[in-house]
């Protein structure tokens, strides 16, 4: 099958814990981020990623007691300059907000943080 359907029908099956994430990830909401879901990427389709910093999200659970080929993809995954975060979906159910802590950690501050800054900014202080 290819990778594009492939991962086109994992999107709409995802499990519970990665909806639960990606409702927290999708449409910049997580400090402004953008996030694709269920991307092929080389050999692989990842549950998420931020492409700019290139960070890897995925989620584990009982199907991930392969430790092994667990261990090659994020080998393969890490040679091509991807960082890989994995979260038990039990975590992600229970400890969202921990969750989201750590992967707002590897991430820069939001494009919003300087809200104030520049032109406009600049504009409404000497107002």
């Amino acid at each position: 099958m290819n990778k594009r359907i492939f991962a086109k029908r994992l999107r709409q099956n995802m499990t519970d814990a990665e909806s639960v994430l990606w409702k927290q990830l999708r449409a910049h909401r997580l400090s402004g981020q953008k996030f694709r879901r269920q991307q092929p990427i080389g050999p692989y389709i990842v549950d998420f990623i931020h492409f700019g910093e290139k960070l890897i999200i995925e989620c584990d659970g009982g199907q991930h007691n392969e430790n092994r080929a667990d261990r090659k993809r994020d080998a393969w995954l890490n040679q091509q300059g991807f960082k890989v975060l994995r979260f038990w979906n039990h975590d992600i159910l229970n400890n969202t907000e921990s969750v989201l802590t750590e992967i707002l950690s590897l991430l820069p501050p939001s494009p919003l943080a300087g809200e104030g800054s520049g032109e406009r900014g600049n504009q409404k202080e000497q107002e």
